[in-house]
This record gives structure tokens, sequence and C-alpha cells, in this order.
């Protein structure tokens, strides 16, 4: 086995899709297949199983992913060594949401690529309840999430900003919300359209049960732009953080809900885990990030206001 195998198996191991993985790493399917099967052939040992609907890793196969972890690293750590320049070069693997890239990058990586220029950026975009998920699996290197109430053990943060969680109804639909006698929201009734995972999620459950509310959900979908999109049309009421509605298109077509609960809002920042902070590569981008930690958005500021 070599190193190339051993990348392809890892990224392989955190998809569980061979499409993605062979598009990803530039390898016919059929080639990333023959490379999984050489591998367990040199290992004697199924590595994943897999049938026409799903991938998974098998218990071999996670003992495995732990070792090419582990020499990757090694590798990387090598290669930095045998450097007879003192230029950092390599590559920096990032996920994030579309609006992170929108907001809090711009300013940190336009600072990064001028100080570094020979480091290539590998950006990853998606569902930010995914970006934790991402990091704890070894997939990237560093990531923008919210912190949670709980951060995993070796999780480090860099505090970028704190934003609010709003309920947001359709502004062309008011008779989507419901109201109760007492004029609060009556949560039975109304649609609630929320994430199928992530913080917003679990902060929203907490508090229904908290007030002993079964609420009326209309849909769980990926996605806050999801979310803003089902609510201006209609389908119900939302969930997102003030940062994602200031930066989308369809801010507009809702309205953030004044009677509706305020919940404990979202710390927003650069993660990494610790083991990852020997990388000098990732190092120069913690110490880049820390420069960077004052966010500053006019726009973000006036949606704050409309809510104070």
């Amino acid at each position: 086995m070599n190193i190339r195998d051993l990348k392809l198996f890892r990224h392989l191991a955190d998809s569980l899709h061979f499409g993605r993985t062979s598009q990803a790493c530039n390898i016919t399917p059929s080639g990333l297949t023959r490379t999984i099967q050489r591998l367990e052939t040199e290992l004697d040992k199924q590595l994943f199983v897999r049938d026409n609907r799903c991938v998974a890793l098998t218990p071999a196969g996670q003992i495995f992913r732990n070792y090419a972890e582990d020499v990757i690293q090694r590798w990387n750590e090598l290669q930095k060594s045998f450097s007879t320049d003192s230029v950092l070069r390599g590559e920096l693997s990032l996920y994030c949401s579309v609006t992170a890239i929108l907001s809090i990058l711009p300013e940190i990586l336009g600072r990064f690529r001028e100080t570094y220029p020979e480091v290539h950026i590998n950006l990853q975009t998606g569902d930010a309840a995914m970006a934790l998920a991402k990091l704890q699996s070894g997939e990237v290197d560093v990531t923008i999430a919210a912190l949670p109430d709980k951060p995993p053990p070796q999780l480090e943060f860099i505090k970028i900003i704190e934003t609010p969680l709003l309920f947001i109804a359709p502004a062309r639909f008011p008779e989507t919300v419901l109201y109760a006698g007492d004029g609060a929201i009556d949560w039975q009734r109304t649609p609630l359209i929320i994430a199928e995972r992530g913080l917003s999620r679990t902060r929203a459950q907490r508090w229904f049960t908290e007030e002993k509310i079964q609420p009326n959900i209309y849909a769980q979908v990926a996605g806050n732009e999801a979310i803003i999109a089902m609510v201006g049309l209609g389908c119900g009421v939302g969930i997102v953080p003030a940062l994602v509605l200031e930066k989308s298109p369809l801010q507009d077509q809702v309205t953030v809900l004044d009677a509706a609960p305020r919940l404990k809002p979202f710390s927003v920042g650069i993660c990494t885990v610790g083991k990852n902070r020997v990388n000098p590569i990732v190092q120069a981008f913690w110490k880049t990030s820390m420069a960077g930690s004052h966010f500053k958005d006019p726009g973000l500021n006036r949606i704050l206001k409309k809510i104070e």
C-alpha cells in the first residue's frame, strides 16, 4: 500500500460514497474499487460492507481508518521536515457553510493568502450542522461552526461572533402564525420548520420541552437557507441564526417574530482539534484567525437592531 491508497481509503471512510470520493479524488469509480480491493487483499480483512444502497465501515475498517489517519499525518510532517526553505507549503482543508464564506472567511482568508501564498486551500461547503462531525472524523483540518453547549474533548475554538437565533415567519402570509387567546403564539397549531440536526434544533427542542409544548412540526430540513425558503413560501415558521438571515437573498420574504421566545445565541468561530495544532499550516491559519477575531458586519447590525 502507498500514501495515495491510504488517502483514498480515508476519504471513502468519511464520505461512505464511492461516487463522491472518486469525483473528489480525481479517480474513476472502477479505479477506486480496485484500490479498496487491493487494500483488503493485503490486509486479508474486509474494510467496507457495500451493496447497491449503502456503504459502511466494518470493525476492521474502523481500526484501519485510525491507522491511515496516523500514517497520513506522519507523512505530512515528514514532507515538511524535508523542505529546504522557510516558505510554508502544503494544503489546508476547511469546511464551512456558504454563509460563513460570505461573511466570516473573506477577511481571514485574504490575509492568510497574502502571507502564505504557497498554501493550497481545499474549501468544502455544506450544512453548518455537519461542521464538527467533519472535523472530528479527520476529513478537514479546520471548520467554522457554532460552539455546542458541551464541546467535544480536544476541541479548540476562536470566537468570531455571537449571533442570535431568530424565529421567522412569512412576510406575505401572516395568517400562517396562529395565536392563542392570550396573544401568545399557538405552537400546537402554527406549523414549524426545523433543522433536521444541529444546535438550533437542540435549543429549540429544549425550550419546547421546558415549556411542556408539543410543537406542530411541518418539516425537518437540512440547511438554514432551505428553512428561509420554505418560510418565505408560507409553509410555516422557522428558526435560523441572524447571521444567516442577514446574508440570505430571501430575507425580504420573511419577517422576524417579536412574540417568539429568545433562545440562547450561537457563538460562531474557527474550530480545530488539539492534534491538528502541531501542523504548521493549521498553526499559521490559527494565528491569522486570532488576529481577525473582531468581526464587523453592518448588515448584521441592522438585523440585530430590528429585534432589540
